[in-house]
């Protein structure tokens, strides 16, 4: 008897990811190359970005290349993508999901800090969003995924400046899909609620345990579990999606 081998979902597919040395942005290297993506991977790290492709490479066999530069600096974005348009003329999928948490009430909030978190968070994804869609336009299409917040819908005490990177994330999401839908490209956002990450477990033991008490389903969420839906996203199954903002939560803005 036969045995069926599942189909991959991402397959012949070429999909870059930012911040993709740790956290969910590795959660997702990992089970897109699962799936059948030839990746390109950017951090800032390049030794551990070169370790991850070495590892997904070796384990499920897909090709992946090591993009290493700063997603904040608008000249390092256009030289790493005239690199990455050298490595490849195509781009299927880009998620943006580089981003920096640095906490600190209103009152305290200096410049360095709010223009250094609306740099990675925000200005990163309009810089490689412009360069990812004009390669996808000469595809036919494509999907941007942007990894957004529940803080970024609610707000959240000490949290103005990384709150506000975040809720622009979200007005630059819809407003990329308006404009790129007639591309065939489709721009959604994955606003995260309280995931269990290398930045939440840094928290203080009282701030973490007010989080979770803030969760209807009871438990912190899973790198993993954003990374299911950004599969979603990437996949020909969301390919009449566009301009939504899906929260991955647990219940916590019911």
């Amino acid at each position: 008897m036969s045995t069926k081998v599942p189909m991959q979902l991402l397959a012949d597919k070429h999909i870059m990811i930012t911040g993709a040395s740790r956290g969910i942005g590795v959660a997702t290297a990992r089970l897109f190359a699962s799936q059948g993506a030839a990746l390109y991977l950017n951090g800032r790290n390049s030794a551990t970005l070169g370790k991850v492709c070495q590892q997904l490479s070796s384990e499920f066999g897909i090709s992946c290349q090591p993009l290493p530069f700063d997603v904040s600096d608008a000249v390092a974005v256009k030289q790493g993508f005239q690199h990455l348009f050298k490595l490849t003329k195509r781009l299927d999928v880009l998620v943006n999901n580089a981003g920096i948490l640095d906490d600190a009430l209103l009152s305290m909030v200096s410049q360095s800090q709010l223009e250094n978190t609306f740099k990675t968070n925000t200005f990163s994804v309009l810089y490689c969003s412009q360069y990812a869609s004009r390669l996808m336009q000469r595809q036919g299409g494509g999907s941007i995924i942007n990894l957004a917040s529940i803080i970024g819908r609610v707000g959240n005490t000490g949290q103005a400046a990384y709150g506000g990177s975040k809720a622009a994330v979200i007005g630059m999401t819809l407003s990329m899909a308006k404009e790129l839908a007639s591309a065939q490209i489709r721009v959604n956002a994955i606003a995260p609620g309280f995931i269990d990450t290398e930045m939440t477990r840094s928290l203080p033991p009282e701030k973490y345990q007010q989080r979770l008490q803030n969760i209807a389903m009871g438990r912190i969420g899973t790198a993993d579990e954003i990374a299911n839906t950004a599969l979603f996203l990437a996949s020909d199954m969301s390919a009449y999606v566009t301009g939504q903002v899906i929260g991955v939560d647990g219940g916590m803005l019911i």
